[in-house]
């Protein structure tokens, strides 16, 4: 039985549609639905139901599901032994929000590929999580600690927000002493219709009458906004804080707290490359604790 073929089985099990499973394998769906094909004719069976919203394994295709684990199961292991004994090697996938990774991490990376040059990394920095539940993800770090799953997950670190605006801006307009002040500034923050976590919606927790008149799902871009003096926002204090001419506004009156969770497949825990980079992201979390809690601050 081709290993190969088993593997594309086990991305489509988990991921539910051929697109998805695709994705993950790094293939094109109709090259996914060709080989399950094949491995439905040479097990002389069917393993999936298609239907509209995927597919969905058969009885037959539950029990092969159990094999296929168990094949993974093996081939991980000798991985890991190679490695072991050979240094690190193999890739990752570290799935994140994107103000965590373009604000935190990527700044970070090149030290641990210095540290390990057989390890790929794949940094998806994005709207939205891949799941380590389906695979899509080695590693992921969400805003909420998820409420099931084969996953193990543990608090990296809180973070805070504050409000911020540019310092040009501000000499402008005259400062911003009160949030009632502050409701009657234009503010950046997020499309309403587009926030992806519940975490994200921190303006109404403010004061409900805060609405942003300039919005974008990217908080890259809304930080640039704020900078360009485009009005006033609420950030992350390690993306504020270290962007030139911006400054905090209403300390501490704005001061929000939230946390990362870090999640992995409970299978992928003690794989030594991902051991590796746990206890690396940790001890560079634990290095920025002042930059994460909004301790680095330029006032206004």
């Amino acid at each position: 039985m081709n290993w190969d073929d088993m593997r594309i089985f086990l991305a489509l099990a988990r991921a539910g549609t051929l697109a998805a499973a695709a994705r993950q394998v790094g293939q094109d769906a109709t090259t996914v639905a060709r080989r399950i094909q094949r491995l439905e004719a040479a097990l002389a069976t069917t393993l999936f139901e298609h239907g509209a919203a995927g597919q969905r394994l058969t009885e037959s295709g539950h029990r092969l599901l159990a094999h296929a684990e168990a094949m993974e199961a093996g081939a991980r292991a000798v991985r890991q032994q190679s490695e072991e004994g050979a240094g690190l090697g193999g890739s990752i996938r570290i799935s994140m929000s994107e103000g965590f990774g373009m604000g935190f991490m990527a700044s970070r990376l090149a030290a641990f590929a210095e540290a390990h040059p057989g390890v790929a990394l794949d940094l998806i920095a994005s709207t939205g999580f891949l799941n380590p539940s389906r695979r899509e993800a080695d590693i992921a770090i969400m805003l909420a600690r998820p409420r099931g799953g084969p996953l193990i997950a543990a608090k990296l670190t809180d973070y805070r927000l504050g409000a911020y605006a540019a310092a040009d801006y501000l000499a402008a307009t005259g400062p911003v002493e009160t949030i009632e002040g502050l409701t009657r500034r234009r503010l950046v923050g997020y499309v309403p219709d587009l926030i992806y976590a519940p975490e994200l919606r921190y303006l109404a927790e403010v004061d409900e009458r805060l609405e942003p008149a300039i919005r974008s799902s990217s908080i890259t871009a809304q930080a640039r906004l704020i900078a360009s003096g485009a009005g006033c926002g609420i950030l992350p204090c390690f993306i504020g804080d270290t962007m030139p001419g911006l400054v905090r506004i209403l300390r501490p009156e704005v001061a929000i707290t939230r946390s990362f969770w870090l999640v992995v497949h409970r299978d992928m825990r003690r794989v030594a490359r991902i051991e590796a980079f746990i206890r690396w992201l940790r001890d560079q979390v634990s290095r920025a604790q002042s930059a994460l809690l909004g301790e680095n601050v330029t006032e206004i």
